[in-house]
């Protein structure tokens, strides 16, 4: 799954848009590396998102096309 539709799905980021231009600013690293939002995401991949002064930092721990809102939080896991 593409990394900006991965940020929708599981709601770490709201609109597919704004995931589409963080990662276009430089603000989005899988692995350690900067990412663009075409990017595939798998499993046990993890993603770092830089919003202003702090940064959130997640593990995959599940890739799915839908998902409702309460099993969003099931897709990964804090670090």
């Amino acid at each position: 799954m593409r990394l900006d539709k991965y940020l929708k799905v599981s709601r770490l980021i709201k609109r597919r848009t704004i995931a589409n231009e963080a990662c276009d600013a430089g603000r989005v690293l899988v692995n350690g590396k900067v990412a663009k939002a075409s990017q595939e995401i798998k499993t046990d991949d993890t993603i770092e998102i830089q919003f202003g002064t702090k940064a959130v930092q997640v593990r995959v721990t599940d890739v799915k096309e839908t998902t409702k809102k309460d099993e969003a939080k099931d897709m990964f896991v804090y670090l």
